[in-house]
């Protein structure tokens, strides 16, 4: 979806016809949902940084404890490194094919907006 589109899944005149969605605002509901998803993925990880430096901090000396926190926060760094490296992929597949794969966009053209009848005052 390019930039200029973006706002227009706000304006639902050309997604929304007789009150029922239509086709066309699935782009809108799928770029929704990974603006959502991506931040929270990388808030995800950050708070598993932490609860893993907590868990890391009140082990006391218990290797087994100890060691789970470990695991966690190795998991933490690895879930923020393959996300970064899928992004940097991205950028990658762009550069080598000029294609922005970044951009999310189904190339759906908007349906025209249905005249509104108009109402007559007596």
């Amino acid at each position: 979806m390019n930039p200029s589109s973006i706002s227009s899944c706000w304006d639902t005149s050309g997604y929304v016809v007789d009150g029922a969605a239509t086709f066309q605002s699935i782009e809108c509901i799928i770029l929704a949902i990974l603006r959502t998803a991506i931040p929270l993925a990388g808030v995800a990880a950050f708070v598993m940084l932490l609860v893993g430096g907590f868990k890391y901090l009140t082990a006391g000396g218990d290797p087994k404890k100890a060691e789970a926190a470990q695991k966690t926060i190795t998991f933490a760094i690895l879930g923020l490194a393959l996300m970064l490296g899928g992004w940097l992929i991205l950028l990658l597949i762009g550069e080598l094919t000029g294609v922005n794969v970044t951009q999310f966009d189904l190339g759906i053209p908007l349906a025209p907006t249905p005249a509104l009848p108009l109402i007559m005052r007596p």
